[in-house]
């Protein structure tokens, strides 16, 4: 197919959104509660209520918007005027802080605060953790609301996940969430068999502020086969999230007896120098790349590029229990220690793993781009394989910068030199279109031989995972445009402009910082890069990155496109990794029936797509969450040897309860609780993110070089409080600008 390029030049990018569709829910976002179509009428400023009507009744339908009683109407993710709540927290400060129940969006849910009525104090006194309650709700700030309650609803049992340890009167229930602030009693006859180091659930028969919280063992989990030591990190968080890890006898049947790939309609690249490049760890290879130079009459500086992915639709097909377990679970999960894969290992770490030397199916796309990596042309094919070399990302390094041993030297010139010529012309594409550039160190856990952590690092960042990345990211694309093209069904991976609520709290972070966010014009990209390039030199620079991070709106899964503002691309779609996430299994089977490429397509044109982004979208998140818990966890365990050591770190953020920081070298983040700074009475300034000593003026700031020691760290629900030793700042600082 031939198609001019389908990037996005930065200063262009505007999201495809229908302006009214726009205005209604810009005006709903400003509400403090529902309102009547009238109102919504006129703040739009539109006479047209029967065009209006129609458009709200699709808001409705796509889940955008609610209608509360009444026929009030208020934005998905805002709260009705009345609702129910449950209490999760009672503060240091004594306030109880609630959820509300059955949250079923894909953000994160407000907090809530319990507004006392001084009339009916006695009432409100006898609420307590677990309670769950009739209110009326009223928003005070973004993403937060104050409660009124009407009247407390019938309590249901509470439980906790925790590490069960045996004491001479019974024993101890220690959760591993770290919003539960206490220890629960087992009494001899709650302990249920459970043994020291055990990994249990209690249900919760009495908690209180002051006094014994008890809690009743109801279950004993059984841990992955796949943990081969004692530490216990990765399978709190499997249990915590609810994460399956096992597979039914059923399913192992039914790969056991999937049988031999068809070679029909397949085109033979086993002639082709194609190969993968992956983490020297890495069990499953589902992407393979090749790169030539492409002669044209019109582009003599062209290239050709092979994006071959595993092809997975050929042995998972659709009505398969093997099929629903894989959309159960959404995508693999990687810890420190272990993967839990979406799909058996014999199809992950074999059948559908590109090995080299050994015949596989695949699913590529040929590419031509010009000598500024703009794409001119590309097909999509179902392919036979054989991947010619495995390397890990070093190697290739090594290549790239003239260092490669006689071993790897060999692929050189065929393989990897052409590779990287082509992700330079690809570069220029980028920089064309200028995607968001945030520079986020990740940590990596190092484990022994015995499981055991020996160090925690910060991952390098080489070239050749970027030329991964940008090849992956063009397949990417072509994907998207073809699918749209053939008007198939399939999942997008959008990515919305930033809120204008964190826009505005970003603007004046980075005005007290001496630096301006662009207003009143169409937002890109570039605006943040820009900012970016101005700081890269200053102590700042990792706080603003962090701040420019969480302005953003969170990526998710989506039947209908608006384009994806991080990358700045109009189209965008997950194709090249099925073996480890649905949504990209979902892309070849579009793919396969848009182009009659044989069997593993959708079987039915009526697939309830938008049921199935939103799914995946959140086992997305869950699985996220389960990962960062547990390389928490092992950070907290190596630190724990480590009490009262001394540490060199930074302020990566603040809250009104104390200051976050990270530690050089090793990234790992902790706490300095408000409490502990008793030398001054500290004041938060959430606009500017400081926190300020209202009497000696001593003033804590993002980014700030500070000497800490570790307090405690638990393993167990991953928390690490730190104390503070000496700042580079300690003495009273100038006022940032207003």
């Amino acid at each position: 197919m031939s198609v001019r390029t389908e990037f996005v030049n930065s200063k262009e990018y505007t999201p495809l959104l229908i302006d009214p569709e726009k205005k209604i829910l810009d005006f709903l976002s400003k509400q403090k509660s529902s309102v009547t179509l009238r109102k919504i009428l006129t703040g739009i400023g539109s006479k047209d209520r029967v065009g209006i009507k129609l458009i709200i009744r699709k808001l409705e339908k796509r889940g955008n918007i609610e209608k509360s009683h009444g026929k009030k109407y208020f934005l998905s993710g805002k709260l009705a005027p009345v609702g129910i709540i449950e209490i999760i927290e009672i503060d240091e400060f004594g306030d109880l802080i609630a959820k509300p129940c059955n949250w079923k969006y894909q953000i994160p849910y407000p907090k809530i605060i319990i507004k006392f009525n001084k009339q009916r104090k006695s009432f409100n006194s006898i609420l307590k953790y677990g309670d769950t309650i009739l209110a009326r709700l009223s928003l005070v700030s973004e993403n937060t609301y104050n409660a009124s309650v009407i009247k407390k609803l019938e309590q249901s049992k509470k439980s906790v996940i925790g590490i069960y340890e045996k004491t001479p009167n019974g024993g101890l229930l220690k959760p591993t969430d770290k919003k539960f602030r206490y220890e629960y009693t087992v009494t001899s006859d709650g302990q249920n068999g459970a043994k020291s180091g055990d990994l249990v659930l209690g249900e919760i028969t009495s908690q209180k502020k002051f006094g014994k919280n008890i809690a009743l063992i109801s279950k004993i989990f059984n841990f992955n086969k796949a943990f081969k030591n004692q530490q216990p990190f990765s399978n709190i968080a499997l249990h915590e999230n609810e994460i399956p890890f096992t597979f039914n006898d059923t399913i192992l049947e039914q790969v056991n007896n999937l049988g031999n790939f068809s070679n029909k309609l397949r085109e033979d690249l086993r002639n082709i120098p194609l190969i993968t490049i992956d983490d020297h760890d890495a069990k499953d290879f589902d992407d393979a790349v090749f790169a030539e130079p492409w002669k044209h009459e019109e582009n003599s500086n062209g290239w050709h590029i092979i994006v071959a992915i595993a092809d997975v639709a050929w042995y998972v097909r659709e009505g398969m229990e093997l099929d629903q377990e894989a959309f159960d679970r959404g995508n693999s999960v990687y810890f420190p220690d272990m993967v839990v894969p979406m799909l058996p290992e014999k199809l992950s770490n074999d059948l559908c793993s590109l090995k080299p030397n050994e015949d596989r199916p695949c699913l590529a796309v040929h590419i031509w781009i010009d000598g500024n990596g703009n794409m001119i042309e590309f097909k999509f094919i179902r392919g036979l394989m054989r991947s010619f070399a495995r390397l890990n990302y070093q190697q290739v390094q090594m290549v790239i910068e003239g260092k490669a041993d006689i071993k790897i030297s060999k692929f050189s010139k065929d393989a990897i030199e052409p590779l990287f010529l082509a992700y330079k012309a690809l570069c220029k594409a980028k920089n064309d279109r200028n995607p968001l550039d945030l520079e986020l160190p990740e940590k990596r856990i190092i484990l022994n031989n015995d499981g055991k952590i020996s160090d925690v690092i910060q991952r390098p960042r080489y070239d050749s995972h970027k030329l991964i990345e940008e090849f992956m990211i063009t397949a990417n694309v072509a994907a998207a445009t073809e699918l749209e093209k053939k008007s198939k069904k399939f999942l997008y991976r959008i990515h919305a402009e930033p809120p204008a609520k964190n826009l505005e709290s970003l603007r004046s972070f980075l005005k007290s910082l001496g630096y301006t966010l662009s207003k009143g014009q169409v937002l890109a990209p570039l605006n943040f890069n820009q900012i970016l390039k101005k700081s890269k030199n200053s102590d700042v620079y990792e706080a603003i990155t962090q701040m420019i991070l969480r302005s953003q709106s969170q990526a998710v899964y989506s039947a209908e496109n608006i384009g994806h503002f991080g990358l700045s691309l109009r189209r965008y779609c997950h194709f090249t990794s099925p073996i480890r996430r649905y949504s990209d299994l979902i892309v070849h089977r579009a793919l396969i029936s848009a182009n009659s490429l044989g069997e593993g397509g959708f079987s039915k044109e009526d697939l309830d797509i938008e049921s199935i982004a939103e799914h995946t979208s959140i086992a997305e998140r869950r699985a996220s969450k389960a990962e960062r818990q547990s390389t928490d966890r092992f950070a907290a365990a190596y630190l724990s040897d480590k009490i009262g050591e001394n540490f060199q770190g930074k302020v990566n953020g603040i809250a009104k309860f104390g200051l976050f920081i990270s530690l050089d070298k090793i990234g790992i983040d902790g706490l300095i609780p408000i409490r502990s700074l008793s030398d001054d009475f500290y004041k938060f300034d959430e606009r500017r993110m400081l926190l300020k000593g209202s009497r000696k003026g001593v003033t804590f700031s993002l980014g700030m070089c500070v000497k800490v020691k570790i307090k405690e760290s638990n393993p167990i629900s991953g928390t690490l409080l730190l104390e503070l030793v000496d700042t580079y700042h300690r003495s009273k600082s100038p006022e940032r600008r207003p």
